[in-house]
């Protein structure tokens, strides 16, 4: 008899084998990997101090020499491009181009997934974040967790926020994107 954590990691897998089939019959067409499109996933929902190569590779549990080579593929395809930092010339920036925006909306969305209405939905992520959260606390890896459920995030009043680690001004765009200094409450 399975117990209940056999039983939710084998649906957690089927799952996910089923989200990579959709995912990579896809991004056949663009001659993209799965991998691929996770690093541009992440370059899409992730804030300026997360746009680095050491931030995907940090996301994506990856070694170095995988992310560089991802990261050149996207580049070469025109999907993302290299910035850098305008204090700190070592810092280099991944910015998604137009193309790599308009390939993220165009398959950013599992078809597999919007059957399911919202009354569902709704208590699955709250489980999968606790589920989540206890895996990178047990792996000791980043959380990477949006900016507005930070505890260096500060309201400031409207659409004004502000960073208590950067000590810089936040919009209220920026709190909804992902950042690797997160750290909850």
């Amino acid at each position: 008899m399975k117990t209940e954590s056999q039983n939710l990691q084998f649906l957690l897998v089927r799952v996910a084998a089923l989200l990579r089939g959709e995912r990579r019959n896809l991004l056949g067409e663009h001659g993209l990997l799965p991998i691929q499109f996770e690093a541009l996933y992440f370059l899409g929902v992730c804030n300026r101090y997360s746009d680095t190569p050491m931030a995907v590779t940090e996301y994506l549990g990856q070694t170095k020499g995988t992310v560089s080579q991802t990261l050149k593929v996207l580049e070469k395809k025109g999907l993302i491009a290299k910035q850098k930092d305008e204090t700190d010339k070592r810092l280099i920036h991944l910015n998604l181009t137009d193309a790599g925006r308009g390939l993220l909306e165009q398959h950013s969305h599992s078809a597999l997934l919007q059957h399911l209405p919202d009354t569902q939905l709704a208590p699955l992520c709250e489980g999968l974040a606790q589920l989540l959260i206890q895996m990178q606390r047990a792996n000791g890896s980043r959380p990477f967790g949006q900016c507005r459920q930070c505890r260096f995030n500060q309201h400031l009043g409207g659409e004004a926020y502000f960073c208590n680690l950067t000590k810089e001004p936040l919009s209220e765009s920026d709190t909804g994107l992902i950042c690797r200094e997160f750290e909850s409450w």
